[in-house]
């Protein structure tokens, strides 16, 4: 468990003069090390060098605040999964590669890992609803449309619906790297490792798909 008395990491020194981005920093240290609840908007403030009225400014609130972490991260997931669909790969070879995206954009950010795994689907304000951030719902329309391109080119069994599919896949992948954080920080079972996690994703894919 990461040490609560440790120092804030900025982790983009590019953008360390704007607030904004000292902002989103701070507070992607400070959730992931007390967890969102216990982070409060003054101590991200104070990390960042800044004050609440420019967070606010920025993001209204603390919610907006961690969806903007998320869909900074997303975005640059989604940068790398448009260089993947713009290969000529099939499409099946595609969707491999899009979870090998997936699963090595979050082992390079362990805090980013922490929180879309254990924070990104709580239910925020006061349980009127669970915050999908805009980059992720991106992301599900990227899969939805290599799925789609595997349907029309006959490589995606014709019985599989294409939204059920990329359900199956995502959970997969969020519900295997969950269990590793788990077991990074209590005594949960699941000691194995980021490559079994893709052979995982492919042995499965192969039962998604099939040859025309």
């Amino acid at each position: 468990m990461p040490d609560a008395g440790a120092p804030v990491r900025t982790v983009d020194r590019a953008s360390a003069h704007s607030p904004r981005y000292r902002l989103l920093n701070a507070a992607k240290t400070l959730f992931a090390r007390h967890g969102y609840e216990n982070a409060s908007t003054s101590a991200i403030a104070r990390a960042a060098g800044t004050s609440e009225s420019q967070l606010m400014k920025y993001f209204g609130s603390k919610e907006g605040l961690l969806e903007a972490i998320f869909d900074a991260s997303w975005e640059d997931i989604n940068g790398k999964v448009r260089e993947v669909l713009a290969t000529s790969s099939p499409p099946a070879e595609k969707l491999d590669a899009l979870a090998n995206v997936m699963v090595s954009a979050l082992e390079s950010d362990p805090e980013i890992k922490l929180l879309m795994l254990l924070e990104g689907r709580r239910v925020r304000k006061e349980g009127e609803q669970v915050a999908i951030s805009q980059g992720f719902r991106e992301f599900v329309r990227l899969t939805d449309g290599v799925l789609r391109q595997a349907r029309a080119a006959g490589h995606l069994r014709p019985h599989l619906q294409v939204e059920a599919v990329r359900s199956a896949l995502v959970g997969m992948v969020e519900g295997l790297m969950r269990d590793r954080v788990l077991a990074a920080r209590s005594d949960f079972p699941a000691h194995y490792s980021s490559n079994q996690i893709r052979t995982l994703v492919h042995t499965v894919l192969a039962c998604f798909t099939s040859s025309r």
